[in-house]
């Protein structure tokens, strides 16, 4: 077997080596080896730098094998599916119905309990929130989703059903985001490794499930990117009042202005990261 077959052969399985190399090689030149697990304060003291380094990954390696598998016709072909827009209305609303589904809960929640309530709704700087979680969800949106979904999908789907490519992908996922969630105690006995565990893996494999059903039935990336971008969008703006008890350092759950700031002091992360 040649080289070039052999890579065609486990072309999925160099992505995802890929993408935690490059995703956390960049991490270790910018925090260094000794800056694990991040602190809230130290993960917002590297600012926008330390995203562009963890969204390099995925997408980087996306490309990149893109032309290394399939060549000029491959690099074609995606770039297509990034212009597919003209899906119609119907498959839009659908890729915003997670996040206006997590939004009804986050206000249906509030009404049991007041540590439910979001906390952007008694904020004095509505408009500074939306508008500062605006681009950070949209980047990480449009970023990640050119490698998971523009080269490690249609390459699964070509041998494994929805369920099992979304189920597959989604594991791996949920591990590439370990670092934003990794705490001092993640590793200090049971109770907070399945924290650790349920952050990573509960919701994350069911949700890109979703969003391999959605690009498989419009074949555009731009619907996904919207799908994805819109729950994080959602998870920057409506965090609950009690959220900062349990925010990860990957997972700001304050945003000033343009800068995503995560809360001083932060202990576990929340259940959807910013980067998701």
């Amino acid at each position: 077997m040649t080289i070039e077959a052999a890579i065609k052969r486990h072309a999925v399985l160099i992505y995802f080596v890929l993408v935690f190399l490059l995703s956390g090689g960049s991490i270790l030149l910018i925090v260094g080896p000794e800056g694990f697990p991040l602190k809230a304060e130290e993960f917002a003291s590297f600012g926008l730098s330390l995203y562009a380094a963890i969204l390099a990954g995925p997408c980087v390696a996306g490309v990149l094998m893109t032309a290394i598998v399939d060549g000029q016709p491959g690099l074609r072909h995606l770039f297509a599916r990034l212009r597919r827009w003209r899906i119609g209305w119907t498959w839009v609303r659908i890729s915003l119905l997670p996040a206006l589904l997590m939004t009804a809960t986050a206000l249906l929640l509030s009404l049991v309990s007041p540590d439910f309530r979001p906390a952007i709704l008694d904020s004095n700087g509505k408009s500074g929130t939306l508008l500062g979680a605006l681009g950070p969800a949209l980047l990480v949106g449009c970023f990640e989703e050119i490698g998971w979904t523009g080269f490690a999908v249609p390459q699964l789907r070509s041998r494994h059903s929805i369920l099992a490519t979304g189920l597959m992908v989604g594991l791996v996922w949920g591990g590439w985001h370990f670092p934003l969630f990794w705490q001092p105690d993640s590793f200090s006995g049971a109770l907070p490794l399945v924290i650790l565990l349920t952050m990573l893996f509960s919701w994350l494999p069911p949700f890109r499930v979703l969003l391999v059903w959605v690009h498989d039935r419009t074949q555009s990336l731009p619907v996904v990117m919207l799908m994805h971008a819109a729950v994080s969008f959602v998870t920057l703006t409506v965090p609950p009042r009690g959220a900062d008890r349990y925010a990860s350092p990957g997972k700001p759950s304050h945003i000033t202005g343009h800068h995503v700031v995560p809360p001083r002091g932060s202990r576990r992360g929340e259940p959807v990261a910013a980067l998701s």
